[in-house]
């Protein structure tokens, strides 16, 4: 099969290769991939950022979610056929979906929402389950609770806001003046320019906070928390309740940054509660999102589709950070 490669970790671009097409194990399918998104995890892993956490073969497939068909079920698949749509987030060791084919287990999958193209399908699942499990699982929002969201216009930003009005929450976003329209148009309530404006100096007493940034984007974000309020972050540090709770010696050499120290320092002083999301793959969870989508009160939010040849363009324009909602490239 076809698919787009790195030979080692660093910032060369990717190349279109000849690989061998996956076996299946008994649980899992080999899904024809038919679109597949751009994402921060990409450029992550593509730059050895993540290869103290989990150690990939080269050459590397490259790619974090996808829409296709399946195309061959293993002996124990119980939930699935050939011939069915269907979109994924696949497990951290089995990624590779700038390619024809993958072979993802069928916990992990769900059927596409039957309104929504594979282009579109293909941009749901990193940030749909990120989302979802940010908001409803750990933030526990609540109608009448206020959130901010950072970087409302970005792939993740576009779908959270969605999700957190659906939840019945009144909701804050940062954005650049060029996406103020559009996350307006989501349903933002209020919206701060992140250029010209101060957050930490406008908004107070917010019930939760979902973090997309890091860095200082996340320190200031504990004042504007209230007492008990929660900080869900994708781009900050671990703290030592979440390598607790994974038992990780990768994780537990972090928190002996000073940056963990500083998180952690902040999380006291604001009696505040911080957690780092280290999403996980789950077909249950998008099957809710599915439901989501075909009841119209979600919808996908899409820059510009790239041809499968055109994958390392789609990567660039991505890293240029110009785009409002996802890239996805078309394998087929």
């Amino acid at each position: 099969m076809k698919a787009m490669v790195i030979d080692k970790y660093g910032a060369a671009p990717m190349r279109l290769a000849e690989v061998p097409t996956p076996n299946i194990g008994e649980y899992e399918i080999l899904a024809e991939i038919r679109a597949a998104s751009i994402n921060p995890i990409d450029f992550k892993i593509r730059d050895g950022k993540v290869k103290l956490l989990i150690k990939y073969e080269m050459p590397l497939i490259l790619g974090n979610d996808f829409s296709g068909v399946v195309v061959r079920v293993g002996t124990k698949v119980s939930r699935f056929k050939v011939g069915d749509e269907i979109y994924a987030r696949p497990r951290k060791s089995k990624i590779g979906t700038f390619a024809e084919f993958i072979a993802i287990h069928e916990d992990d999958i769900a059927l596409k929402p039957k309104n929504l193209s594979f282009e579109e399908a293909a941009s749901i699942p990193l940030v749909g389950l990120t989302s979802y499990q940010a908001l409803h699982d750990i933030m526990q929002l609540q109608t009448g609770q206020k959130v901010l969201i950072h970087a409302g216009s970005g792939g993740v930003g576009t779908f959270a806001i969605q999700l957190a009005k659906l939840m019945g929450a009144t909701v804050a976003m940062t954005a650049s003046e060029a996406g103020a329209n559009l996350v307006t148009t989501l349903g933002a309530d209020e919206v701060i320019n992140y250029k010209t404006e101060k957050f930490e100096e406008l908004l107070e007493n917010y019930d939760a906070v979902f973090d997309t940034l890091g860095g200082t984007s996340l320190e200031k974000s504990f004042e504007i928390i209230k007492r008990g309020g929660k900080i869900v972050s994708v781009s900050g540090l671990p703290n030592a309740r979440f390598a607790k709770e994974h038992g990780s010696g990768f994780f537990k050499r972090l928190l002996f940054s000073a940056a963990s120290y500083k998180l952690t320092a902040l999380e006291k002083k604001h009696d505040a509660h911080y957690s780092f999301l280290f999403m996980k793959p789950s077909g249950e969870q998008l099957r809710i999102i599915a439901d989501y989508i075909e009841s119209g009160k979600i919808k996908p939010v899409i820059d510009r589709i790239f041809s499968f040849e055109e994958a390392q363009q789609a990567m660039e324009y991505a890293e240029s950070g110009r785009t409002k909602g996802k890239i996805i490239v078309k394998i087929k």
